[in-house]
């Protein structure tokens, strides 16, 4: 009979295709038990058995022929190198003629351009660094500013294997480089690399080839060191919470699930370190509650200087847990730092009511958001008839509006039979034209010039002759932007009659971008009273504050005014009079 422990339950032994590996019997990974020396003086040899893939019999293994790539050093089994077919379970058993006891274990031999893709710092790299490892990484960790030394992992196993007349060697790599990489803060004594005045950026993962010669053959083997900056050990150490704050307080609301967080940073030093919590001086596993739960996580590892989070889960939360001791307490080698949750009962507000309010009030703000974009010049121009300030009395100007257009027929037309007809009839406006309202025999520049300073507004129709070089609807145009930088009570409104062109006009080009542009769209959309082009010509004209009796001053009175004003004007032009419809 043979005492069998079964197959061990750690993970597979693995090893590169090509390379040196070996498996160590586990039956001396317990020295108390079996020692491979006090083991052979009773009398037990060890063999070793294996069961291939696709195969169910145990197969010993045999170390006669020379040309066998296994062998047996002591407790181990090396594979010198390794091939795919290698793959199965292995069996190390240790037997006399009256005892026996074994122990099965795992190889996976993976191939070199199989399916397990490299760590991202090999990718591009060149064989035979453009593989995976089989076997994890070592770690190392080295201070910022300090000197550290790598030494490659089972470099003592392959001194073991090389024949005496010939010692291993190692190659170092790092980020895809081969060792010297031109600087005297990384060098090489024997076979291992030293790193002098450690910075940020010699971090990562370094690969050491071992080369070595066994029987004629030359073997080897990679392995990998991780480098990993630390701050300098003579920098402050002690961890610290971050939160709570002293004077944080936790709102819990009662019979409902209750996560209270810490955050604390734990700078790095050796030794274990963690973050968690206590309930009345019991940890959570120690606490027969099972309301109380809590996770772990890390926030961020500034080299190595761990910002951590514990959060702490009462389900159920009762009154009574009100007057628990809930302390954080994070810890490493150097020290810990604890703070106490601080509770407190939220206090609880009608939600229904809230919920109402608040959509009354989102309501009432679209229904006035919606009004606003419709009727926003409806608004206007009843705010401005409330409140707005009849300029007449503030200001010594003759004239509400002069108009300035294009001296050819068609603009002659709008302006005198549309614009005219109802700025001075419909909504009582005084109007200046400069070819009815002008006397003869005067200069046209200075008559202009006042003109336009004796009015309110300067209303430019732009159309597509407007703004010619040397034309007087330019002089006009000019005389009105230079009224408005002066600070004066000139305003300049522009009316879009037709297509017009501003390319080398700069006054026009300016005015386009900085003035108001009230579009006219034709006779049908533009030309009843309430249309949106007489509404929004109205925003920009002066306020006009409707008075008389009941309140109001009539049409009829300001087609007197209109009748006086032709009357004056007909007594000092008779042959303009003759031409042009009176004011």
């Amino acid at each position: 009979m043979c005492y069998d422990w079964g197959e061990v339950e750690e993970s597979a032994v693995k090893v590169l295709e090509g390379e040196v590996g070996w498996l160590s019997c586990p039956l001396f990974s317990h020295p108390t038990v079996y020692n491979y020396t006090s083991s052979q003086s009773a009398g037990l040899n060890l063999f070793w058995y294996r069961i291939l893939i696709g195969q169910d019999l145990e197969q010993p293994i045999g170390y006669s022929s020379s040309s066998q790539h296994l062998c047996k050093e002591r407790e181990r089994l090396w594979l010198q190198p390794a091939a795919v077919e290698d793959t199965g379970q292995y069996i190390c058993m240790l037997r006399n003629k009256s005892s026996c006891t074994k122990i099965a274990m795992r190889l996976d031999v993976l191939p070199r351009d199989g399916a397990t893709p490299p760590p991202l710092s090999l990718r591009g790299c060149e064989p035979p660094l453009a593989v995976a490892l089989a076997v994890a990484p070592g770690q190392t960790k080295i201070p910022l500013q300090h000197d550290g030394a790598l030494h490659c992992p089972d470099l003592q196993d392959a001194l073991k294997m090389t024949d005496s007349d010939s010692a291993p060697s190692v190659t170092w790599y790092h980020r895809c480089k081969v060792y010297p990489w031109g600087n005297s803060d990384r060098v090489m004594k024997e076979n291992s690399l030293v790193i002098h005045h450690m910075v940020e950026r010699y971090q990562g993962l370094y690969y050491c080839t071992i080369n070595y010669n066994r029987k004629g053959r030359s073997l080897n083997f990679t392995r990998a060191v991780n480098v990993t900056a630390i701050y300098p050990l003579s920098m402050p150490k002690d961890p610290s919470i971050i939160k709570p704050t002293k004077d944080h307080v936790y709102t819990i609301k009662p019979d409902t699930e209750v996560h209270l967080e810490c955050r604390a940073l734990i700078p790095y030093v050796e030794g274990p370190r963690d973050i968690g919590w206590t309930i009345d001086g019991k940890t959570v596993e120690q606490l027969s509650d099972s309301r109380f739960s809590k996770t772990n996580r890390l926030l961020k590892n500034d080299l190595e200087d761990l910002t951590v989070e514990s959060v702490l889960v009462i389900e159920d939360f009762k009154a009574e847990d009100l007057n628990r001791e809930l302390n954080c307490t994070a810890w490493n080698q150097r020290g810990n730092a604890t703070r106490r949750a601080t509770l407190t009962l939220e206090v609880s507000l009608p939600s229904v009511e809230l919920a109402c309010g608040l959509g009354v009030t989102v309501a009432l703000m679209l229904v006035l958001f919606v009004i606003y974009h419709v009727f926003w010049l409806e608004l206007l121009l009843l705010y401005r008839s409330w409140f707005g300030t009849d300029e007449r009395y503030t200001d010594n100007k003759e004239y509400d509006v002069y108009i300035s257009y294009a001296r050819n027929s068609e603009e002659e037309h709008f302006v005198l039979n549309t614009l005219r007809s109802v700025l001075e009839q419909e909504l009582g406006y005084t109007v200046c034209i400069f070819d009815r309202d002008s006397l003869p025999g005067g200069t046209i520049t200075d008559d202009t010039l006042t003109f336009v300073a004796r009015s309110r507004r300067l209303l430019v129709v732009l159309s597509r002759g407007y703004g010619e070089q040397g034309s007087q609807g330019l002089l006009e145009l000019r005389a009105g932007l230079e009224g408005m930088a002066l600070g004066g009570h000139l305003r300049v409104i522009l009316v879009q009659y037709g297509p017009s062109r501003y390319r080398g006009v700069s006054e026009l080009r300016r005015a386009r971008l900085a003035l108001a542009l009230v579009q006219w769209k034709g006779e049908r959309e533009s030309g009843e009273l309430n249309s949106r082009f007489w509404k929004r010509l109205r925003v920009e004209l002066p306020v006009r504050r409707e008075v008389g009796g009941g309140g109001k001053e009539t049409r009829t009175g300001n087609k007197e005014k209109a009748t006086y004003r032709t009357y004056e004007s007909q007594s000092s032009n008779s042959s303009q009079a003759a031409l042009l419809p009176p004011c």
